[in-house]
């Protein structure tokens, strides 16, 4: 059975307003800058379809967007990313907000099902953090070739899931 919906990264506030936690606020803007904006589809460097902070879900070659199109669809994926990558650690609320946002951007960068079975995750559930941490620079290529902007992102979301620890 699946877990209740939980996010970590936004609140309703009393008068019913979404708002972002600082958790939330991190995801964002370190995932919106680690993407870019891209309002014209076009193909990654696999071949697949992408558009706006590199969504791949149903986009096609020729689709146009707004930023404002992109602002919707990458909270909706962050938050449905967030969701996948809670539901294979055992105890995602325990992660520091650090920690728990690299988690993320790697989830929404190579997707929940290779996050879930990555040995990020099993250092996680394992209760080792450090190793997790550290883990997260195994994950560098595309198409079977080391990628120099995979490494760079990769080299961040380390960086920030070790501060995470401390």
């Amino acid at each position: 059975m699946k877990k209740p919906f939980k996010t970590r990264l936004r609140n309703t506030t009393a008068a019913g307003a979404i708002a972002l936690t600082a958790a939330g606020a991190l995801a964002v803007n370190h995932n919106g800058l680690m993407e870019g904006l891209r309002l014209v589809a076009y193909q990654d460097i696999v071949g697949v379809w992408t558009a706006c902070r590199g969504e791949t879900k149903g986009i096609r070659r020729g689709m146009v967007f707004t930023k404002e199109q992109c602002d919707v669809m990458f909270i909706g994926s962050l938050t449905e990313h967030e969701q996948g990558m809670r539901d294979c650690l055992t105890d995602p609320d325990s992660l520091p907000d650090k920690v728990y946002v690299a988690f993320l951007s790697g989830a929404y960068n190579y997707g929940v099902g290779a996050f879930c079975k990555s040995s990020i995750a099993r250092y996680a559930n394992a209760g080792n953090l450090r190793a997790a941490c550290d883990a997260i620079m195994l994950y560098v290529y595309a198409g079977g070739k080391k990628v120099r902007g995979l490494v760079i992102r990769r080299e961040k979301e380390h960086k920030m899931c070790v501060e995470g620890l401390t």
